[in-house]
Order: C-alpha cells, then sequence, then structure tokens
C-alpha cells in the first residue's frame, strides 16, 4: 500500500538522521524509492513539525545523488530543515522492457523529466508530477515531523526544470523555489525536446504546460513576489544548447517576476558547483519558509 514505508537504512548525520525509504507507489505502479534527511530540531513527539525542502536531481541520478554529493546536511541541520529527495524516474524490470529504456538513460527518454507522460509506452509508469504531488509529499508529511505548509523545492538541471515547473503549477503548494543550472525552456532544446516528443506527442502546444519559461510567460502576476534564485556556471558544458537561462530570466522581466540569476565564472555542470553555492540556496530557503512559519503563528 502508499501509506506503507520500508526504512532500508538509516545513519546518523551532523546530528540529524539519514535515512532511505522505499514504498509501492500507486502512482507510479512500482516500487519507488526516496531519501530524508531529518535535522537534530526534527522532534520526537507527535504533532510537531519542520519546514523541508524537495529536492530534484538530474539526469542519470537517483535519490542517494544529492544526499552523498550536494554537502547539505550540515547546513540543514544549522537551519532545522527537512531534505527530501526522490529518485528521479520509474525504475526496474517492468521499465527496462520498455522500448529500450534502460540503454537510453542518458539526455532524454527513460529519464523522468517530472512530468506525467501521455503517449505510450511511457503512460504507465512515468507520472513523475503526480507521483511528488499527489503522493510523496501526502506521505512524508503523514509519516515524518515535516509541515506541509512549510515546504521549499529546488533542483539541478533536469531537477531545476522540475523544480521550477512543479513551483508555477501548483500554486501555493511551495514557499519557495530555486535551482542549479535549470532546463529553462525544455521546448526549445535538444533534451526536452526529445523527452517531450516521447512523453507527450508530436504537438507541440503540449509542450508549454511543461515549460518554465512559456509558464512565466503567461502567470497573470509575480507568483514569487520574495524571489527565485538561479545559479549558472559558465563554463557549463551545456550552457549553450541545452539550458537557456536567458529565456526565462526574460520571462519574468516581462511579468515583474523578482528574478536573482547569477552567472559564475569558471564554473560546470556538476555537484562541485552545487556545493559551492548550495548554502546561498538553502539560506533563501529559510528565510522565506520561517517567515511563512511566523505568519501562520
Amino acid at each position: 500500500m502508499t501509506g506503507t514505508l520500508e526504512l532500508l537504512s538509516t545513519q546518523a548525520c551532523h546530528g540529524g538522521m539519514q535515512n532511505f525509504y522505499q514504498h509501492a507507489s500507486r502512482e507510479i505502479g512500482l516500487p519507488m524509492k526516496f531519501s530524508v534527511y531529518l535535522p537534530p530540531q526534527a522532534p520526537a513527539q507527535a504533532g510537531d513539525k519542520i519546514p523541508a525542502l524537495l529536492y530534484l536531481a538530474g539526469l542519470t541520478c537517483n535519490e542517494e545523488t544529492f544526499m552523498i554529493k550536494a554537502g547539505a546536511q550540515r547546513l540543514a541541520a544549522e537551519m532545522g530543515m527537512a531534505l527530501i529527495a526522490p529518485d528521479t524516474s520509474p525504475r526496474g524490470p517492468a521499465v527496462q522492457s520498455i522500448d529500450g529504456a534502460s540503454a537510453s538513460w542518458d539526455f532524454g527518454i527513460g529519464a523522468g523529466f517530472y512530468l506525467d507522460a501521455t503517449q505510450a509506452p511511457w503512460r504507465p509508469h512515468w507520472r513523475m508530477e503526480s507521483y511528488l504531488i499527489r503522493e510523496l509529499l501526502p506521505l512524508v508529511t503523514q509519516h515524518l515531523p515535516i509541515d506541509a505548509q512549510r515546504l521549499g523545492i529546488f533542483g539541478h538541471s533536469m531537477g531545476g526544470h522540475g523544480a521550477l515547473t512543479l513551483a508555477l503549477r501548483h500554486p501555493g503548494l511551495f514557499k519557495t523555489v530555486s535551482a542549479f543550472a535549470p532546463i529553462c525552456a525544455p521546448s526549445q532544446c535538444p533534451w526536452g525536446e526529445k523527452a517531450f516528443t516521447g512523453y507527450l506527442g508530436a504537438d507541440r502546444t503540449a509542450w508549454g504546460e511543461y515549460d518554465a519559461t512559456v509558464l512565466m510567460q503567461n502567470q497573470p502576476m509575480a507568483p514569487y513576489p520574495d524571489g527565485i534564485l538561479i545559479d549558472q556556471g559558465l563554463a557549463d558544458q551545456f550552457l549553450a544548447q541545452q539550458l537557456h537561462p536567458h529565456l526565462f530570466e526574460e520571462a519574468c522581466a516581462h511579468i515583474g517576476q523578482p528574478l536573482t540569476l547569477r552567472r559564475h565564472a569558471g564554473y560546470d555542470h556538476g555537484y562541485y558547483f552545487i556545493q559551492t553555492f548550495m548554502e546561498d540556496h538553502l539560506a533563501h530557503h529559510a528565510r522565506m519558509v520561517r517567515g511563512a512559519a511566523l505568519t501562520q503563528s
């Protein structure tokens, strides 16, 4: 059942606990794994809750990548925030049998792209948006001391695309949003064109529903008046052809959405870049998530 969590492993980390879980997913139709870091401030008694950040990883990653490579737990422990990192995509024998999906994880079909596929053969299992919004977040807020009213979202690359699009598609669910080197206009880059054609079909009008730049252009007003933070390395090998942050920047300017887009000379697309600016991102979320808590109290 969806409501049952299997704790796969737990390790002490910076005074808190790093946990890895598995559960049978209703939305995906397969077992799914995810990880949660609970800081030392996580309450033992029922009823008390702490804020949390949902992190969405990029192509070729899984539920372990962020927790191992990003260096975020020490900072989350200092700020009193939980960290949630799902797997990026469905996995298992049922997935590997679909049209060679296991052989094409890199840069397109096979990676989840944090959307709900509408096309065969992907439609039954590739339901990452519904999985995250309708299943995983309710699951962790039910079973763990995580406050559903104090959630932020961030991600990297494909996960940066996911963070931006889910924040815009589900207004009010996330109090804050940020991204590292996100795919900002997937309708206009090879990765996105390949994934969207496979998952959503050849009709490009449907693609805008999962394109952060298009979604921002269509907002009636600034959805995050306190600001969105994006960091981008200028030595990123994917910047010119795949990421297009300037298009998202233009869309934000068009509707008056405050955006801090920082461009960093010498930094590439990897986790050394992410580690370098992780503290700024957690501080960005902590300021506003704590403000939401004060407003509610």
